[in-house]
């Protein structure tokens, strides 16, 4: 008889919880409470807007109390409402917002619900949370889909901390079945380890204390790495220095061949010139000795005599005067004047030789340009 007191009672209370649910709406209420006192029976509605359950001036509150006096033959109920500060822990709250999500946009769309909701929740500070929705998604073939992300404990005694719930949402293509699981960040996990402020004083006390010591030979390390670029850099500057010497050396060496070469040429071109003075000389003298020759044959030996202390007194005055007038005194001057007694073939030997002369002048200024 005990038994079936209690059956009844349970199905009285799960009337009832489902009635409120439906009067006030989904997505309103999360669970429901059922205490019995001596005055009377306290029903406590857990909620996050607890405006809309109230109503105007309490209308609802007083409606539902009517309800349950006349239907479910409660002699006093009393109905309080308690407010939940964050509906993103609250899997109850999260299930009836995505079916309602889904009836109000579709089955297309159900990815973007889920993954934005599961989103919301992990950025409000969550361990772990599993989305799972099942029913013709997006086809018309039924088929399940997870959604998970954080840390979700599913087995043993911190499993118990996980809170779960199922909504349904009713679409085109059919009902569709939606499970939450919520891992709150105040849930207890049993093999979680926690550190104290005191402990974690000491470590970084330690840490502290061996931090000089591990820094020090990073500052030796950036103390090498330093002297070793002044060192390639040192090695650089010498290798340049000693090019820069290597370069001066052979410019030096380059200028004193040149100017070697060139005081050769000016010597040769000296002696040159000097060789054919030397030659018209022996020419003049060959040529006066023939004129003296030829005197002497015409005058006789007597006269051949005077002739040639004439001859040599006239050749001596014609060179005289042409060094005492500024000339250049050279056999070519002399022969100038003396024109008159040499023959053709004297003449073309004397333009022979200027020429040559005039040549090799040439060349030698073109050389040394």
């Amino acid at each position: 008889m005990e038994e079936r007191k209690f059956i009844k009672l349970k199905k009285e209370e799960f009337g009832i919880k489902e009635y409120i649910k439906r009067n006030l709406g989904k997505g309103k209420i999360s669970r429901l409470d059922i205490e019995y006192t001596p005055v009377g029976e306290k029903i406590i509605i857990h909620t996050s807007k607890p405006g809309l359950v109230i109503g105007r001036k309490g209308e609802n509150i007083q409606e539902l109390t009517r309800v349950l006096k006349r239907r479910f033959k409660l002699e006093n109920p009393h109905i309080e409402i308690s407010e939940i500060e964050n509906p993103l822990f609250d899997s109850q709250l999260v299930a009836d917002d995505i079916a309602l999500a889904l009836e109000r946009m579709g089955n297309l769309k159900f990815k973007v619900i889920a993954y934005r909701k599961l989103q919301e929740i992990m950025n409000a500070g969550a361990l772990g949370c599993e989305l799972r929705l099942t029913g013709k998604l997006p086809s018309d073939r039924a088929k399940s889909w997870r959604f998970a992300e954080g840390y979700l404990k599913k087995a043993g005694e911190p499993s118990k901390e996980i809170d779960r719930a199922q909504a349904t949402g009713l679409t085109k293509t059919g009902i569709i079945g939606i499970k939450v699981a919520i891992m709150a960040p105040d849930a207890k996990i049993y093999d979680k380890i926690e550190i104290k402020d005191g402990m974690r004083a000491k470590i970084n006390s330690s840490y502290s204390e061996d931090s000089p010591e591990e820094d020090g030979p990073k500052k030796e390390t950036k103390k090498k790495k330093k002297e070793r670029k002044e060192k390639v850099e040192e090695k650089k500057e010498e290798k340049t220095e000693e090019k820069t010497i290597e370069d001066s050396k052979d410019n030096l060496e380059d200028s004193k061949l040149s100017k070697n070469d060139s005081e050769e040429i000016s010597s040769g071109t000296v002696n040159e010139s000097k060789s054919s003075e030397e030659i018209l000389h022996d020419k003049l003298e060959a040529i006066e000795e023939e004129h003296d020759e030829i005197a002497g044959h015409e005058d006789g030996k007597d006269d051949e005599s005077n002739g040639k202390g004439a001859g040599e007194e006239s050749i001596q005055d014609v060179v005289n005067t042409e060094i005492s007038e500024g000339g250049d005194g050279t056999a070519i001057s002399v022969e100038q004047e003396i024109e008159e007694g040499v023959s053709e073939d004297d003449d073309k030997a004397i333009e022979d030789s200027k020429r040559d002369e005039e040549d090799k002048v040439n060349k030698d200024k073109e050389g040394i340009n």
